[in-house]
């Protein structure tokens, strides 16, 4: 049982995979355009870009913070004075009919922008690359649709792969030891593997039901759980907001939805359309408690969104938050900054230690709620 499971799991994962893939920018779109409409930058093969800056820029914590907590087309890794050390990201931009790749280094200038397309560095549209010319032409013409890849999505890449390669090593080591007892991953993975079956799917889904969705549960777990993790490290590639960034967290919330939806029965629709035990001047001639069904059918999804989102971001804004506060005191005087850093740092790695234990349990509770879903919609009417 266990073991189809697991094939079942490795098909999943892949679909969730590829579906997030297509979510965000793709660079696969360049390969079936005609060649005539390509557009590739001439010599931007170099990784790690460093480049200066004549004056000296102080230090400004919030821009520091959204810097890492928000999306980039660029992976900062280290700076240093006016030294800057970044990966440069591709840019896949559909513009007018043609398709423009090049490296997002193109932008390191002092217009930041290449080939008619700029780089916002004013607010609101800080960080997307728009058309260059008069604002009347830009706004009445067509819009620049950006495919690129991004930190967030290279992370996914780097990440998804990773668990990927991970599970079907499991597998094959599942197949070749059959009578064997786990060892290495497997004994590490078997555990979770089964608190979620037993613990997760079957005490919220029901016996019979619960092996359907296994291979989902199993997916969303490990994807939140690993990213989680990955975000936690503060060395590239690690160190990504992935299940941060609110547009993630929509697919995944967007797939629970999709699944309870279709997979609910005729009693989970009568329940919503006809609720039992509601007076019936609440259904007729206002249909009141349909309405607050149909609503709550809408906002499950939206919390399993937004508690992801929220819990994961304010971990990251409250470490960079302790980090900001040593160069901030610093500024003032570097003996206050020595003081500061030693209880910055102490509550940097309680936090760390505590995000640890969030990273699981914010995994477990969205697996959680979706199961919970999953149950409420293939319940069977009691029978007395």
């Amino acid at each position: 049982m266990l073991a189809r499971q697991k094939s079942g799991f490795q098909v999943y994962i892949l679909g969730l995979f590829f579906s997030l893939i297509l979510f965000f920018p793709n660079p696969s779109i360049a390969s079936v355009q005609d060649e005539k409409n390509l557009q590739v930058a001439g010599d931007s093969s170099s990784l790690i870009v460093p480049h200066e800056s004549g004056t000296e820029k102080k230090f400004n914590a919030g821009e520091m913070i959204l810097e890492h907590v928000l999306d980039n087309h660029e992976w900062h890794i280290l700076e240093a004075g006016n030294f800057h050390l970044t990966v440069p990201l591709p840019v896949i931009l559909f513009y007018n009919g043609k398709l423009y790749c090049f490296s997002s280094s193109r932008f390191h200038n002092e217009t930041h922008s290449w080939n008619g397309f700029r780089m916002e560095q004013q607010e609101p549209h800080k960080g997307k690359i728009v058309r260059e010319g008069p604002a009347a032409m830009v706004k009445a013409g067509p819009g620049v649709y950006d495919f690129s890849i991004t930190k967030t999505v290279f992370a996914i890449f780097v990440n998804s792969l990773l668990l990927i390669w991970i599970f079907l090593s499991v597998a094959r080591a599942y197949k070749r030891n059959v009578k064997e007892a786990p060892r290495g991953l497997q004994s590490l993975l078997e555990p979770l593997i089964l608190f979620i079956r037993d613990d997760i799917a079957r005490s919220s889904i029901g016996e019979k039901h619960h092996e359907k969705y296994m291979p989902y549960l199993l997916t969303v777990f490990f994807f939140i759980f690993f990213n989680n993790l990955f975000g936690l490290v503060p060395l590239f590639p690690g160190g990504a907001n992935v299940t941060g960034n609110i547009a993630v967290t929509l697919v995944m919330a967007a797939f629970t939805f999709i699944i309870t939806t279709i997979n609910g029965n005729k009693h989970y629709w009568i329940d919503i359309v006809n609720t039992p035990g509601v007076p019936w001047w609440l259904k007729i001639p206002i249909p009141l408690m349909p309405v607050v069904e149909i609503i709550g059918i809408i906002t499950k999804p939206f919390v399993l969104m937004v508690r992801l989102f929220a819990n994961i971001v304010a971990g990251h804004i409250i470490v960079l938050g302790f980090v900001s506060l040593i160069f901030i005191f610093s500024a003032i005087s570097v003996s206050i900054g020595l003081g500061v850093s030693v209880f910055s740092v102490a509550f940097m790695l309680f936090m760390n230690l505590l995000e640890l234990l969030v990273a699981f349990i914010q995994a477990y509770v969205f697996t959680l709620l979706s199961a919970l879903y999953f149950g409420l919609a293939t319940q069977e009417p009691e029978h007395h």
